[in-house]
């Protein structure tokens, strides 16, 4: 099944490895490296024009990707068990 992250853009949910909060990740300094390198690395897709409030990190064949999502962590942990329930 699929997650949709904003901008109509979707994961597939086998693909989730996290959902994390942007606020709490960024507080520490590992956390504040993590997001700029992957911006270098050309793995962060950008799936809201808002202000992000969390971001998935998934892998698929060992690919790794990261979208920036205006979504809530907890909204988007919920829809991804629903979805994984069903």
């Amino acid at each position: 099944m699929y997650l949709h992250v904003g901008n109509e853009l979707v994961v597939n949910t086998r693909d989730i490895v996290g959902i994390f909060d942007m606020d709490n990740t960024t507080v520490s300094r590992q956390g504040r490296r993590f997001l700029p390198e992957s911006q270098n690395k050309g793995l962060i897709i950008n799936a809201t024009d808002d202000l992000p409030k969390s971001f998935v990190l998934t892998n698929r064949r060992d690919m790794t990707r990261i979208y920036i999502s205006s979504y809530l962590p907890r909204a988007l942990s919920r829809a991804a068990s629903s979805i994984q329930s069903k």
